[in-house]
Protein backbone atom coordinates (compact mmCIF):
# COMPACT_ATOMS: atom_id res chain seq x y z
CA UNK A 1 0.00 0.00 0.00
CA UNK A 2 3.21 2.09 0.94
CA UNK A 3 4.64 1.56 -2.88
CA UNK A 4 1.03 2.57 -4.21
CA UNK A 5 0.71 5.79 -2.66
CA UNK A 6 4.54 6.75 -2.95
CA UNK A 7 3.68 6.53 -6.92
CA UNK A 8 0.46 8.25 -6.93
CA UNK A 9 2.63 10.94 -4.92
CA UNK A 10 5.22 10.91 -7.95
CA UNK A 11 2.10 11.97 -10.55
CA UNK A 12 2.46 15.99 -10.75
CA UNK A 13 -0.05 17.57 -8.12
CA UNK A 14 -2.93 19.10 -10.48
CA UNK A 15 -3.16 16.28 -12.60
CA UNK A 16 -3.25 14.25 -9.68
CA UNK A 17 -6.30 15.92 -8.19
CA UNK A 18 -7.81 15.90 -11.58
CA UNK A 19 -7.67 11.99 -12.19
CA UNK A 20 -8.28 10.82 -8.46
CA UNK A 21 -11.31 13.35 -8.36
CA UNK A 22 -12.67 11.78 -11.25
CA UNK A 23 -12.43 8.50 -10.34
CA UNK A 24 -14.03 9.55 -7.04
CA UNK A 25 -16.92 10.85 -8.60
CA UNK A 26 -17.43 8.35 -11.24
CA UNK A 27 -16.86 5.15 -9.62
CA UNK A 28 -19.23 6.57 -6.83
CA UNK A 29 -21.88 6.33 -9.09
CA UNK A 30 -20.75 3.45 -11.73
CA UNK A 31 -21.26 1.42 -8.11
CA UNK A 32 -24.24 2.86 -6.86
CA UNK A 33 -22.41 4.47 -3.66
CA UNK A 34 -24.07 7.59 -4.89
CA UNK A 35 -26.99 8.03 -7.44
CA UNK A 36 -25.89 10.49 -10.24
CA UNK A 37 -28.71 12.75 -9.86
CA UNK A 38 -27.16 14.13 -6.40
CA UNK A 39 -23.60 14.61 -8.48
CA UNK A 40 -25.10 16.84 -11.53
CA UNK A 41 -25.25 20.19 -12.44
CA UNK A 42 -28.92 21.73 -11.92
CA UNK A 43 -28.49 25.33 -11.95
CA UNK A 44 -31.90 25.62 -9.44
CA UNK A 45 -30.49 22.99 -7.20
CA UNK A 46 -26.90 25.06 -7.07
CA UNK A 47 -27.70 28.71 -6.91
CA UNK A 48 -31.47 28.65 -5.27
CA UNK A 49 -30.60 25.57 -3.16
CA UNK A 50 -27.37 25.69 -2.62
CA UNK A 51 -25.74 22.77 -3.16
CA UNK A 52 -22.35 24.29 -4.43
CA UNK A 53 -20.78 20.71 -4.54
CA UNK A 54 -22.94 19.95 -7.75
CA UNK A 55 -20.29 22.18 -10.08
CA UNK A 56 -17.29 20.51 -8.95
CA UNK A 57 -18.99 16.63 -9.47
CA UNK A 58 -20.22 17.76 -12.69
CA UNK A 59 -16.67 17.87 -14.02
CA UNK A 60 -15.16 15.07 -13.02
CA UNK A 61 -18.38 12.12 -13.58
CA UNK A 62 -17.34 9.98 -16.77
CA UNK A 63 -19.30 7.88 -18.75
CA UNK A 64 -20.04 4.38 -17.64
CA UNK A 65 -17.97 1.11 -19.30
CA UNK A 66 -15.16 0.86 -21.46
CA UNK A 67 -15.85 4.35 -22.56
CA UNK A 68 -15.02 6.07 -19.60
CA UNK A 69 -10.98 4.00 -19.43
CA UNK A 70 -10.36 5.44 -22.42
CA UNK A 71 -11.55 8.76 -21.10
CA UNK A 72 -9.52 8.51 -18.36
CA UNK A 73 -6.67 7.68 -19.84
CA UNK A 74 -7.15 10.43 -22.40
CA UNK A 75 -7.24 12.80 -19.37
CA UNK A 76 -4.23 11.36 -17.32
CA UNK A 77 -1.86 11.83 -20.37
CA UNK A 78 -3.31 15.03 -21.74
CA UNK A 79 -2.48 16.61 -18.23
CA UNK A 80 0.34 15.03 -17.27
CA UNK A 81 1.87 16.17 -20.69
CA UNK A 82 0.83 19.72 -19.80
CA UNK A 83 2.06 19.79 -16.13
CA UNK A 84 5.31 17.80 -17.12
CA UNK A 85 5.97 20.35 -20.13
CA UNK A 86 4.82 23.54 -20.49
CA UNK A 87 3.65 24.05 -16.82
CA UNK A 88 6.91 22.63 -15.45
CA UNK A 89 7.25 24.34 -11.85
CA UNK A 90 4.05 26.09 -12.56
CA UNK A 91 1.70 23.99 -11.12
CA UNK A 92 -0.32 26.71 -9.70
CA UNK A 93 -0.45 28.62 -12.92
CA UNK A 94 -1.75 25.86 -14.32
CA UNK A 95 -4.88 25.22 -11.66
CA UNK A 96 -5.15 28.68 -11.46
CA UNK A 97 -6.19 28.77 -15.77
CA UNK A 98 -7.52 25.48 -15.53
CA UNK A 99 -10.40 27.14 -13.35
CA UNK A 100 -10.74 29.64 -15.50
CA UNK A 101 -11.36 27.25 -18.08
CA UNK A 102 -14.08 25.57 -16.29
CA UNK A 103 -16.02 28.09 -15.51
CA UNK A 104 -15.79 29.56 -19.16
CA UNK A 105 -17.16 26.04 -20.36
CA UNK A 106 -19.67 26.14 -17.46
CA UNK A 107 -20.81 29.41 -19.61
CA UNK A 108 -20.16 28.37 -22.84
CA UNK A 109 -22.64 25.18 -22.45
CA UNK A 110 -25.40 27.19 -20.95
CA UNK A 111 -27.05 27.17 -24.79
CA UNK A 112 -27.11 23.48 -24.42
CA UNK A 113 -28.36 23.14 -20.87
CA UNK A 114 -25.42 20.60 -20.07
CA UNK A 115 -26.10 18.35 -17.17
CA UNK A 116 -22.47 16.88 -17.00
CA UNK A 117 -19.05 18.68 -17.84
CA UNK A 118 -16.50 16.06 -17.94
CA UNK A 119 -16.19 15.55 -21.64
CA UNK A 120 -16.03 19.37 -22.68
CA UNK A 121 -13.39 19.39 -19.41
CA UNK A 122 -11.85 16.72 -21.33
CA UNK A 123 -11.59 18.07 -24.98
CA UNK A 124 -10.31 21.38 -23.35
CA UNK A 125 -7.48 19.13 -21.95
CA UNK A 126 -6.65 17.88 -24.64
CA UNK A 127 -6.91 20.60 -27.26
CA UNK A 128 -4.36 22.80 -25.39
CA UNK A 129 -1.75 19.35 -25.11
CA UNK A 130 -2.32 18.99 -28.65
CA UNK A 131 -1.69 22.65 -29.84
CA UNK A 132 1.15 22.68 -27.36
CA UNK A 133 2.68 19.20 -28.76
CA UNK A 134 6.33 19.68 -30.52
CA UNK A 135 5.15 19.96 -34.31
CA UNK A 136 5.14 16.37 -36.20
CA UNK A 137 4.12 14.49 -32.67
CA UNK A 138 2.01 11.83 -34.08
CA UNK A 139 -0.95 9.97 -32.05
CA UNK A 140 -2.77 6.60 -33.32
CA UNK A 141 -6.19 5.44 -33.25
CA UNK A 142 -6.39 1.97 -31.80
CA UNK A 143 -2.92 1.49 -33.19
CA UNK A 144 -3.43 1.33 -36.29
CA UNK A 145 -3.73 4.79 -37.87
CA UNK A 146 -1.09 7.71 -37.32
CA UNK A 147 -2.31 11.14 -37.30
CA UNK A 148 -0.87 14.39 -36.14
CA UNK A 149 -2.00 14.75 -32.71
CA UNK A 150 -2.98 18.27 -33.51
CA UNK A 151 -5.98 16.76 -35.16
CA UNK A 152 -7.23 14.93 -31.73
CA UNK A 153 -9.30 17.04 -30.65
CA UNK A 154 -11.37 16.86 -33.80
CA UNK A 155 -11.14 13.12 -33.86
CA UNK A 156 -13.15 13.06 -30.81
CA UNK A 157 -15.87 15.26 -31.87
CA UNK A 158 -16.02 12.76 -34.94
CA UNK A 159 -16.43 10.01 -32.62
CA UNK A 160 -18.54 11.57 -30.78
CA UNK A 161 -20.80 11.99 -33.44
CA UNK A 162 -20.63 8.66 -35.08
CA UNK A 163 -21.29 7.03 -31.37
CA UNK A 164 -23.64 9.01 -29.64
CA UNK A 165 -24.96 11.81 -32.34
CA UNK A 166 -25.13 15.67 -32.71
CA UNK A 167 -26.18 15.81 -29.09
CA UNK A 168 -22.68 14.57 -27.74
CA UNK A 169 -21.00 17.05 -30.31
CA UNK A 170 -22.93 19.92 -29.02
CA UNK A 171 -22.31 19.13 -25.60
CA UNK A 172 -18.88 18.34 -25.88
CA UNK A 173 -18.19 21.41 -28.50
CA UNK A 174 -17.53 24.32 -25.87
CA UNK A 175 -14.40 22.48 -23.98
CA UNK A 176 -12.94 22.82 -27.79
CA UNK A 177 -13.70 26.62 -28.24
CA UNK A 178 -12.11 27.42 -24.60
CA UNK A 179 -9.49 25.11 -24.88
CA UNK A 180 -8.72 27.08 -28.48
CA UNK A 181 -9.04 30.33 -26.15
CA UNK A 182 -6.83 28.89 -23.79
CA UNK A 183 -4.15 28.51 -25.86
CA UNK A 184 -4.40 31.42 -28.06
CA UNK A 185 -4.91 33.66 -25.50
CA UNK A 186 -1.98 32.61 -23.05
CA UNK A 187 0.76 31.22 -25.20
CA UNK A 188 -0.05 32.79 -28.50
CA UNK A 189 -0.54 31.22 -32.22
CA UNK A 190 3.86 31.00 -32.27
CA UNK A 191 5.46 28.82 -29.20
CA UNK A 192 8.74 30.52 -27.85
CA UNK A 193 7.47 34.26 -29.35
CA UNK A 194 5.24 36.56 -27.64
CA UNK A 195 2.57 35.66 -25.77
CA UNK A 196 -1.28 35.61 -25.82
CA UNK A 197 -3.38 38.81 -25.03
CA UNK A 198 -4.52 36.85 -22.33
CA UNK A 199 -0.87 36.19 -20.25
CA UNK A 200 -0.96 38.35 -18.17
CA UNK A 201 -4.00 37.44 -16.14
CA UNK A 202 -2.39 33.90 -16.88
CA UNK A 203 -0.15 33.86 -13.63
CA UNK A 204 -1.43 32.32 -10.86
CA UNK A 205 -2.18 34.63 -7.34
CA UNK A 206 0.18 35.02 -4.68
CA UNK A 207 -1.88 32.93 -2.23
CA UNK A 208 -2.22 30.27 -4.54
CA UNK A 209 1.77 29.90 -5.31
CA UNK A 210 2.04 29.83 -1.38
CA UNK A 211 -0.29 27.32 -1.07
CA UNK A 212 0.96 24.95 -3.49
CA UNK A 213 4.36 25.52 -2.46
CA UNK A 214 5.51 27.62 -5.39
CA UNK A 215 5.86 30.90 -3.59
CA UNK A 216 9.63 30.93 -4.84
CA UNK A 217 9.04 30.70 -8.45
CA UNK A 218 8.76 33.75 -10.36
CA UNK A 219 5.24 34.37 -12.42
CA UNK A 220 6.31 34.36 -16.10
CA UNK A 221 6.48 38.07 -17.80
CA UNK A 222 3.27 39.21 -18.90
CA UNK A 223 2.81 38.97 -22.49
CA UNK A 224 5.92 36.63 -22.91
CA UNK A 225 5.89 33.57 -22.77
CA UNK A 226 9.39 31.88 -21.02
CA UNK A 227 10.55 29.32 -24.05
CA UNK A 228 12.66 26.69 -22.73
CA UNK A 229 13.86 27.98 -19.49
CA UNK A 230 13.88 24.89 -16.78
CA UNK A 231 11.68 27.42 -14.91
CA UNK A 232 8.73 27.34 -16.69
CA UNK A 233 7.13 28.65 -19.51
CA UNK A 234 6.95 26.12 -23.08
CA UNK A 235 9.04 23.20 -22.70
CA UNK A 236 8.99 21.71 -26.34
CA UNK A 237 12.18 19.66 -27.80
CA UNK A 238 11.40 19.83 -31.73
CA UNK A 239 11.27 16.68 -33.92
CA UNK A 240 14.60 15.52 -34.53
CA UNK A 241 16.54 16.41 -37.89
CA UNK A 242 18.44 13.93 -40.09
CA UNK A 243 21.78 14.90 -40.56
CA UNK A 244 23.52 14.26 -44.41
CA UNK A 245 25.77 11.70 -43.11
CA UNK A 246 23.08 9.60 -41.17
CA UNK A 247 21.46 6.45 -42.35
CA UNK A 248 17.59 7.53 -43.13
CA UNK A 249 15.98 5.69 -40.62
CA UNK A 250 12.62 3.69 -40.93
CA UNK A 251 10.21 6.53 -39.55
CA UNK A 252 11.02 10.30 -38.34
CA UNK A 253 8.73 12.67 -36.57
CA UNK A 254 8.66 13.05 -32.82
CA UNK A 255 6.84 10.88 -30.43
CA UNK A 256 5.05 12.79 -28.36
CA UNK A 257 5.14 10.84 -24.96
CA UNK A 258 3.33 7.16 -26.07
CA UNK A 259 1.15 8.47 -28.05
CA UNK A 260 -3.13 8.26 -27.59
CA UNK A 261 -4.79 5.46 -28.03
CA UNK A 262 -8.61 6.03 -28.45
CA UNK A 263 -11.31 3.35 -27.96
CA UNK A 264 -14.93 4.25 -27.70
CA UNK A 265 -15.75 7.41 -27.44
Amino acid sequence: MSELIAEIKKIPPVTRFVVLSSLAVSLSTMMGLVSAYKVVYTYGLVFEKLQVWRIYTSFFLGRSGIAYIFDLINLYRSMDQIESGPYTRRSADLAWQLFAASVAIMITSIPVSSLVFFRPFLLCVVYVSSSLAPVGAQTSIMGLVHLPIRYLPYIMLGMDLLMEGPGAVAAALPGAVVGHLWWWGVWGPEVGGAGGVLAPWGAAPVWLREWMGQGDVPPPPAGRSTGANSGGGVHIIPPRRQTRDAAPAATTGYQWGQGQRLGQN
